[in-house]
């Protein structure tokens, strides 16, 4: 209490209200990959410096484009003066080659789905990066580990790293970081050949998600989840007209001023679009659905935008096997096209499939958001007095916040004692030997809502009354 010596009216305001709980980002994704540069607007090196932008434009001023795709017309370029009634032959088909780095292209289909303020991380340069190192990628991973912000996880060049093993041992470590900390969620690939499948396409599915379930391993699985396959996006290559070559060894540079035939060219380069993974966009549905609808929304049943359709059509039947695995369990997630409705994330469940606390995505990251959420705000809490009117402010600020996530369909339950419970305080959650070693011991429960995901109607004959 003030002591008071001089004669005079004094003012003290008493708190009276117990702290809150602030509420952390729960769709703040880290892109982990190679980008065209690395420099601050002011100078300054940004590889493997966790950078936070907001827009592409952020995203191109400090890491640049895409790299330039180098692409062949299958046509000879027409001679300088055509004959006066010449016709322009038709120009055929070309198979537009693999994409290198996916990182530009993956920001702008994760934009496209809704998404907002982002890290990058580049793990090195184009020109640095002949060959795709998985220690690149460690690097960028452990930078990140100090960054607080970020929730979710994601690779976008790795799945063209030498050897498969090297991109599911990145997986593993991602996933390790992820029980680590304990604030964040990684999003998978399952590695897809775009080669044709020879009318066989159940067989490959088996195959590359076979191939992905043995390598991710065991551990920390409720912290990622994976989605499978690739998606023919409507977003173009971007090539520069050197990179385009004729059949006759010529780039459209040197083709540029027979205009006809330069126009012609451009017009069918702008029809060939990019072939991308999926997670960029399922990333974006994320943060589209937090912040439409909340975190414990399973971010499933949801369109994507940017995007043609899955690289390979999955049935009922095929997605049985991705869907519930009885010997692993290790769930994928599946990418399907329906008619009238569009290309759909159709599955919103974790890598930990057969698990029935963290089966679902919604609740694992439901519970991340709670988590950190009240371990930042009782940090007020360390090295005040261990005792009941400390119990109470801890016991009242959590309530409060979970009553306030109840009312808004994040936990289940028709009235809040059947939604949570908070337990603090000497016989409730501590013994006098807690609190003689230091401990402030909080319980609390959390009845989460989980997605409906099999929806049954079950109908029969009623016979007729009179």
């Amino acid at each position: 209490m003030t002591s008071y010596k001089t004669p005079a009216v004094y003012v003290e305001e008493i708190s009276t209200f117990p702290p809150s709980v602030a509420e952390v980002s729960t769709a703040i994704p880290a892109f982990i990959g190679y980008t065209e540069k690395a420099d601050r607007v002011t100078p300054g090196d940004l590889t493997n410096k966790p950078t936070r932008i907001s827009s592409m434009l952020d995203y191109e001023t400090l890491f640049g484009k895409a790299e330039a795709t180098p692409l062949t017309i299958p046509v000879d370029s027409p001679p300088d003066t055509p004959p006066a009634d010449s016709t322009p032959e038709p120009i055929p088909p070309f198979n537009p080659p693999d994409v290198n780095y996916f990182m530009y292209y993956a920001l702008r289909l994760y934009f496209d789905n809704g998404g907002g303020s982002c890290y990058i991380v580049s793990v090195g340069s184009y020109s640095d990066s002949a060959t795709k190192n998985k220690d690149d990628f460690i690097k960028g991973l452990e930078a990140l580990k100090k960054e607080d912000e970020p929730t979710l996880i994601l690779f976008t060049d790795a799945v063209n790293l030498p050897t498969v093993q090297d991109y599911h041992d990145l997986c593993q470590a991602a996933l390790a970081q992820c029980n680590e900390l304990k604030d964040r969620f990684a999003i998978f690939d399952v590695k897809h050949s775009l080669e044709p499948a020879g009318g066989v396409e159940t067989l490959k599915i088996a195959e590359e998600v076979q191939a992905f379930r043995d390598n991710i391993g065991t551990e920390d699985l409720k912290y990622g989840a994976a989605y499978y396959p690739y998606l023919q996006t409507s977003i173009n290559y971007y090539y520069t007209d050197d990179s385009v070559t004729m059949a006759d060894s010529k780039t459209l540079t040197e083709n540029k001023g027979k205009t006809e035939f330069y126009n012609r060219v451009k017009a069918e380069l702008a029809k060939k679009r990019v072939v991308l993974p999926p997670s960029a966009g399922v990333a974006g549905v994320y943060a589209s659905v937090d912040r439409d609808r909340g975190v414990w929304k399973a971010p499933a049943n949801v369109s994507l935008a940017s995007v043609i359709g899955p690289t390979l059509k999955i049935n009922n039947q095929e997605q049985e096997n991705l869907n519930i695995e009885p010997t692993s369990g290790k769930s994928i997630n599946a990418i399907r096209s329906f008619t009238g409705k569009g290309t759909l994330v159709w599955g919103a469940r974790t890598l930990a499939g057969n698990d029935n606390e963290w089966r679902y995505i919604p609740v694992r990251r439901l519970f991340n958001l709670i988590e950190e959420s009240i371990q930042k705000s009782t940090s007020f809490v360390v090295f005040e007095s261990n005792n009941a009117i400390t119990w109470l402010k801890v016991k009242t600020m959590v309530e409060t916040y979970l009553e306030g996530l109840w009312r808004q369909g994040a936990l289940a339950g028709a009235t809040p004692e059947k939604a949570f419970f908070v337990n603090v305080g000497l016989g409730k959650s501590m013994t006098t030997q807690d609190i003689l070693e230091g401990r402030l011991i909080v319980e609390i429960g959390i009845a989460a809502v989980r997605p409906a995901e099999f929806i049954i109607l079950r109908f029969s004959h009623k016979l007729q009354e009179a």
